[in-house]
């Protein structure tokens, strides 16, 4: 809070924050401990770890983490697959369907693909061992972008750090608290957090309180890429930064147009 009020240009004390906060009967949200949703095939052939928790990266596009997590509904359960990029924190691609299948985790990264610009073996695919990133449909897309797969244990959290932190703000600041009657209304919310919200305008203390589309303007404004992939990658930032009105009247045409067909897969969004 303390952080958010100084980039307002509010000069306050954190002290007095502290207090106001406490007076006002506010508190931070503390994240919950999640339940782990990876199957693995023990046939399949596994990529190396080619990370091994260093999730760090020197710019865009050289290190994507990705994972799947549920997202409950009174309708049945959602289920989410999200790309964070390792550089900036940011979503890059995200998908929800009412099916953990490869073909969500292909669509997920279809979307990353068409975001972003990718070099031809500069790019790390990370994941769990879950039979979903260890399918034939899902590698050999991955081998034809010239993206190097890589993977870390089963059921083991930190060795996918960064995409269950991602799951833990998610759930802690989107989904905690709130019923959704209808899969559409979870897609709604989730529109509204990753695109309206997390991407441009959450700050994050490792980014130096920028947010992560801010992260990566100010590193393409340092002339930290070569002209074409920083003129893409700028082209890409714009569009993810629309407001927040303007993604959910777009959401809301869309769950309106598909409302009466009962669909189970809809496009989520792209960060």
């Amino acid at each position: 809070m303390h952080a958010v009020l100084k980039r307002e240009g509010v000069h306050v004390g954190r002290n007095r924050v502290e207090r106001l906060m406490r007076q006002a009967g506010l508190a931070g949200i503390s994240p919950r401990r999640g339940k782990g949703f990876t199957r693995g095939n023990p046939d399949a052939d596994l990529g190396p770890d080619l990370v091994q928790r260093d999730f760090t990266a020197n710019g865009p596009n050289r290190l994507w983490v990705t994972d799947l997590t549920m997202i409950p509904t009174e309708e049945g359960p959602r289920w989410l697959s999200a790309i964070r990029d390792a550089f900036s924190r940011r979503v890059v691609a995200w998908e929800t369907s009412a099916r953990a299948d490869a073909d969500l985790v292909l669509t997920s990264l279809e979307y990353a693909l068409a975001s972003r610009e990718v070099a031809p073996r500069e790019l790390i695919h990370y994941a769990d061992h879950g039979c979903q990133y260890t399918s034939v449909k899902l590698t050999t897309r991955l081998v034809r972008a010239g993206i190097q797969a890589s993977m870390g244990s089963v059921g083991d959290s930190f060795d996918n750090a960064l995409a269950e932190n991602l799951w833990m703000i998610i759930k802690t600041e989107c989904i905690r608290g709130r019923v959704f009657a209808a899969r559409a209304e979870a897609n709604l919310a989730l529109f509204e957090y990753i695109d309206g919200f997390y991407n441009p305008r959450r700050i994050q203390k490792r980014l130096g309180y920028l947010s992560p589309i801010e992260y990566e303007e100010k590193h393409y404004r340092h002339g930290s890429c070569s002209s074409s992939v920083c003129a893409g990658q700028r082209a890409a930032g714009a569009g993810a930064g629309m407001s927040t009105a303007t993604v959910i009247m777009n959401v809301c045409d869309d769950v309106s147009r598909r409302g009466g067909r009962g669909s189970n897969d809809s496009r989520a969004g792209v960060g």
